[in-house]
Order: structure tokens, then sequence, then C-alpha cells
């Protein structure tokens, strides 16, 4: 794969065959093409209509029409609006000055922009950096599955590692690439059905905070696997668990289900990982047997994994002299206001961040910033948050 106007090295997911580039906005195997907008590829089974009509918009140059069809759509677990046309072609018209959240306003996200908006605080977030950092080998080179818009993508990049991602929903690839990780490699694909990544030599593979919802798990399991490098490592992390009441959709695993499908893996409590980063320590993993009652599961394996290291500096926290700012959870009085019921009950219990703060609204990570970046207090953001 690559980033920027062009892909390579992906596979045609209908046929298995190499693709290449028969114009600079398709990918064919020799019968069937494939759309390429802005460096991003949509492979998708099942959606074959969806591509051709891409094709045929991308063909005549209409890139903003190709644009608004292949935005429009969702995952298998999507039940929420779908986006107006009108919104997706203002979205296409006026990326360069748009936020962030104007971006997934206008993809009529709802709960879920609420989510990617604040993620870089959430709890759950904390604890997949928190893995990751805790099994470091010094990767050159990061895949991560179902990666969203972005976000540990872009923390990936910012340690020098070549991230790529790969997810079902186009839309998200390319808020990723407009607002958050502009140089990762992307491509849409389903997990569930063959890949269009051969198999190969990635030094972390990854998926967080989304295992639970895919299947056939231990084939999208063995597919993963596959990616890893001799030696490298495979983190998966905050993984439902089915006998915790658990408010988001999915198809969630018990402890059992990660035993039998993990046996080598080092295994953790998801909250455990999170409290690690704020206090700076190595996480304690758990038997899995003991780990019935927990919220959700993160494991680490693979040639790689080695004794868990303190979970402090690198990519668990802002780089020197990166911009930072005020966590915007925080009302003008300093004190926390929660974007709904749902995520303070969510994600509440286990912030990492005071209920209130002095911070200032902006800075830069310093000595003087560093606890407060620590627990998340102040945020290094993409710049058009």
């Amino acid at each position: 794969m690559s980033g920027g106007a062009a892909a390579t090295g992906l596979l045609s997911p209908a046929t298995g065959r190499v693709l290449t580039q028969d114009t600079p906005h398709s990918l064919t195997d020799g019968e069937t093409r494939w759309p390429l907008v802005d460096g991003i590829a949509f492979l998708r089974l099942g959606r074959e209509a969806l591509a051709a009509s891409a094709i045929e918009r991308l063909d005549a140059g209409d890139r903003e029409g190709a644009l608004v069809v292949l935005l429009a759509d969702q995952d298998d677990w999507w039940r929420g609006p779908t986006a107006e046309p009108e919104a997706l072609r203002r979205l296409v018209r006026e990326a360069d000055t748009l936020t962030l959240r104007d971006a997934m306003a206008l993809l009529s996200w709802g709960p879920v922009a609420t989510y990617f908006a604040h993620r870089w605080s959430d709890p759950t977030f904390l604890a997949g950096l928190a893995l990751v950092r805790a099994h470091w080998a010094g990767p050159a080179t990061a895949f991560e599955l179902a990666c969203g818009i972005g976000h540990h993508l872009r923390a990936l990049g910012e340690q020098g590692v070549r991230a790529s991602g790969g997810d079902v929903v186009f839309a998200k690839l390319w808020v990723a690439r407009q607002w958050v990780a502009p140089e990762a490699e992307l491509v849409c694909f389903d997990a569930g059905k063959p890949w269009p990544i051969a198999a190969g030599s990635i030094d972390l593979v990854c998926c967080h905070d989304a295992f639970y919802f895919l299947e056939p798990k231990r084939e999208i399991l063995h597919r993963l696997r596959a990616l890893r490098a001799p030696g490298g490592v495979l983190a998966v992390s905050h993984i439902h668990n089915r006998d915790w009441p658990n408010m988001s959709a999915g198809s969630a695993m018990q402890a059992g289900d990660v035993a039998a499908l993990f046996p080598q893996a080092t295994v953790y409590d998801d909250a455990e990982l999170t409290r690690a980063l704020a206090e700076e320590r190595a996480p304690v993993g758990a038997p899995v047997a003991s780990l019935g009652g927990v919220e959700a599961f993160s494991l680490a394996e693979g040639p790689g994994v080695g004794p868990a290291q303190a979970v402090t500096g690198g990519i668990a926290l802002p780089a020197g002299g990166a911009a930072l700012r005020r966590n915007p959870l925080y009302g003008e009085d300093g004190t926390v206001r929660w974007p709904s019921e749902r995520y303070e009950t969510e994600y509440g219990p286990r912030a990492t961040y005071p209920q209130h703060s002095d911070a200032p609204e902006r800075g830069v990570m310093d000595s003087a910033t560093r606890t407060r970046a620590l627990r998340r207090e102040m945020l290094h953001l993409p710049d058009r948050w």
C-alpha cells in the first residue's frame, strides 16, 4: 500500500490477483476496476455496484460525485441516518476549511462523532496506547484493522512508524486522510471477506476497540497473524466482555473465548492498562480465567512479546514541543461537561482527567505540562479539530 495519490501492492478481493493502477483514479486486476480516491482504494466486496457507480463518475471527471457516493456508505451495524447528498457535497467542497467536528456533523454520525471527537482522552484509547507501549519493540511498520478515523495511526506516525490502516467504512478513512492521519496508508475493505492485503512482514499488527464487532473471528485472527513479521507483535485492545453489561453493539466475547483464540497471549483487564498509563508503570497481566467479570479484555501475542515495560514516554505521551490545548470536555469554568449521559456512563468512571481543571487553554508539551498531558487534562489534537 502507499498513501498519497497512488496505491500499490494490493490484491483484488474478488480474484486474489495483484491490482495495478490503470488510471489515476482506479485499480484493476485485468477484469474488474476499483475506485482509488485521494490515495484510498475502495475494495469492499458486496459493494460492486457502488464501486462501479463511483468509477463511472471518476471516469467522467466528477470526483465530487464519486465521493458523495462513497461517503454515504456505512457498515452493517449502522442504525443511524444516511447523510444528505448536499451535506456530502459541502463536505467535499469545503474540506480544506472545515473542522473535524464540522465534517462528522455533515456525515450525520451522531454519537459516533462524539466518540471520535473525544477519543483522545477516552480510557479505551489510553488502554490501546498502553498496550502498545508496554510491548513496544521499535516497529518500523504497523497495520491497524478497523482503524476508524486514524487516532492510533496518528500516534504511531508521530513515533516515526510507517502506519497503515484498513476499515470497512470509506468515509472514516477519508476523514483520517483529511483531518487526522494524512500520511497513513489506507484501504477500504471488509474484514470478514477475502483481504486485499498480502501476508507479509509488518512489525506491529493492531486492532483497537473493534475486534468484538468482527466476524468470523477465527478467520480474521488468522489473517492478522499472517501479516505479522517474524519477531513481530499482535496487539488487540478493548474486546468487549459478553458477561459485562456493555453499552455498544457487537459480537462480544467471554473469557473462555479469549483463552481459546489466544492461548499464548499476555492478557490484561483493559482498565488495568488505562491505570498503568496514568501511573507510568508496567501493566500487570492476569490469567484469562480470572477476568470473567471485567468490562473488556486486551492482549498482546507474538515472538516479540516479552515482559511488559513501564508505560512512560513514547507513544503514551505527545512528543516534546507538541501543541497542546485544554481537553475540550472542560467547560469555560474548567468543569467537565459530558457530551451525553451515555458518554458519562461509559467513560466517566475510568477517566484519568480530573473533574475540574485550571489548565491553560493552550500550551506546548514540556516539563511544565507533562503531568496534565499524562492525565489527558491537556491534549495534542489535530490542527483542525
